[in-house]
């Protein structure tokens, strides 16, 4: 049966229930002509999200993607580096010695896989870093993604693909020139890199334009659109926290009028009773003018990599 029908017939109460509710209910907004602005948080991206996303991208169910710099990154390092990726299976056994062996073999471990430095890491940072030095020496300054999407684009790493294009979001993301907003983006191995060679003297910091520019570009594409968005939130953190902000920003610091955010679903394992601004109900957001009364709210408490390719299945009536 299709992931439709199956979340259909067996999603029926608790979190299950819910994200069966926030299915339906985006389906519905989605058949009504609204898209979604998707954040990215946590590891999504290693954990191959794009499996799931990317055919949502190609479908133009996606109208924008606010993700950390890791999310990022991680998706090309997986598409050039496949083959090299290690998978542990029994993780919670590893002792203090077992990671450090890891270290000792480049192997940087993300739950249950680890990303292989050379052929991750130094493979996308020598095309990347010439990408950063030409930009430079002309004067140049882009955003983060800007320099991804320039490599997507240009071909040059396609012979090092060694995972499926097709389950790549970023791929799929680049093909369009999707929207992307990168806050914190230097909180990131690749943004780590730039800064290294910022110190080093080699690139100018004025080679990669900061998240107050991000913001700029956010408002500006915010105030554009004539459809009504859904934000749809996948973990907490500043993927989420930053674009969201956009709305208050434009209503009382420009005295703006704009619509709110006209649908919000988080998936989220974080509990609002520690503090947190990730584990926010949505009634909360009401206080702070980024959502009303009206706007159809939904908070899944599970985990994202379990939650997320059964919400665009469903969506995607796979």
């Amino acid at each position: 049966m299709s992931v439709r029908t199956f979340v259909d017939q067996h999603y029926r109460h608790f979190n299950a229930g819910e994200l069966a509710r926030a299915a339906r209910s985006l389906t519905q907004f989605l058949e009504d002509g609204g898209k979604i602005f998707l954040t990215l948080a946590g590891a999504m991206s290693t954990a191959e999200l794009g499996r799931s996303l990317a055919p949502m991208i190609r479908a133009g169910q996606i109208a924008a993607i606010s993700c950390t710099g890791a999310n990022l990154e991680e998706d090309l390092f997986h598409l050039v580096a496949h083959n090299s990726y290690v998978s542990i299976e029994n993780w919670r056994d590893l002792s203090a010695e077992d990671e450090a062996e890891l270290l000792e073999k480049k192997l940087n471990r993300v739950t249950d896989i680890c990303i292989p430095e050379e052929e991750a890491f130094r493979k996308i940072e020598h095309h990347i870093v010439s990408c950063w030095k030409e930009a430079d020496h002309q004067g140049l300054s882009k955003l983060p993604h800007e320099y991804f999407y320039q490599l997507m684009q240009s071909g040059v790493l396609e012979s090092s693909f060694e995972a499926n294009p097709e389950d790549s979001w970023l791929h799929a993301a680049a093909n369009i020139n999707l929207p992307i907003f990168v806050p914190g983006w230097e909180d990131s191995t690749l943004g780590n890199i730039f800064a290294a060679r910022c110190i080093e003297g080699e690139i100018r910091p004025t080679a990669i334009k900061n998240g107050v520019e991000y913001m700029i570009q956010l408002a500006q594409w915010y105030e554009s659109r004539t459809d009504s968005l859904a934000f749809l939130q996948i973990g907490g953190g500043i993927a989420g926290d930053f674009p969201i902000c956009v709305v208050p920003m434009l209503h009382q610091d420009l005295n703006r009028n704009v619509p709110l955010w006209s649908w919000y679903c988080q998936i989220t394992e974080s509990s609002p009773s520690y503090g947190g601004y990730s584990g926010a109900p949505p009634n909360e957001k009401i206080t702070w003018g980024k959502l009303n009364i009206e706007t159809p709210k939904f908070v899944i408490e599970s985990d994202a990599t379990i939650v997320a390719p059964l919400l665009f299945g469903y969506v995607m009536d796979a």
